[in-house]
């Protein structure tokens, strides 16, 4: 059986930790989780199904150098996808985010990482219900959904265990038929 390769960005580590949450979920059907900073686009074409999660930083942007970070992130990786097919390749996203502090663009990378690899011809799967949030505006909603799973550690940290484990039930057929 293939694995799910589980990409992400981060800037202050909580992505990574939930990154790894999912993978342990997942069991031996995951890889280890690799900071998309440090990993190669054949890398991660090598997959057919994928998790992928970032943070949103500053004003709905995805992280990396011109955010601040010290390292290549989401910002330097996407770029490479361009010439890239993603015809066949399954993603879920997740996204942290603040809705209070950030309510105005609450989980914006995920809208901006679905709408990179759904226009490369990507099938993103892993839609979450937006009840039970409370923030103003979101690159991340269609209707009553986001496009991933959403995660508040500031706020909801103590949802995030349960809300991971609804949605690796639901997309779990996705990414391993």
């Amino acid at each position: 059986m293939a694995k799910i390769g589980i990409f992400f960005g981060t800037d202050t580590g909580r992505t990574r930790l939930v990154a790894k949450q999912i993978a342990k979920k997942l069991g031996e059907a995951a890889d280890a989780p690799v900071n998309i900073g440090r990993t190669s686009l054949e890398a991660f074409l090598a997959y057919d199904s994928l998790i992928v999660g970032s943070p949103t930083l500053g004003d709905g942007e995805l992280p990396g150098e011109s955010t601040g970070l010290s390292q290549p992130s989401w910002e330097e990786f996407l770029p490479q996808l361009v010439e890239a097919d993603l015809n066949g390749k399954t993603i879920a996203i997740f996204g942290l985010g603040d809705q209070k502090k950030y309510a105005g663009e609450f989980v914006d990378a995920i809208g901006l990482l679905h709408d990179a690899f759904a226009a490369r011809g990507a099938r993103v799967v892993g839609r979450w219900p937006t009840a039970g949030y409370e923030f103003e505006a979101s690159k991340a909603v269609d209707g009553d959904d986001f496009l991933g799973l959403a995660i508040d550690q500031h706020h909801q940290a103590l949802l995030t265990e349960s809300r991971i484990d609804a949605w690796l039930d639901q997309i779990r057929p996705e990414l391993l038929p």
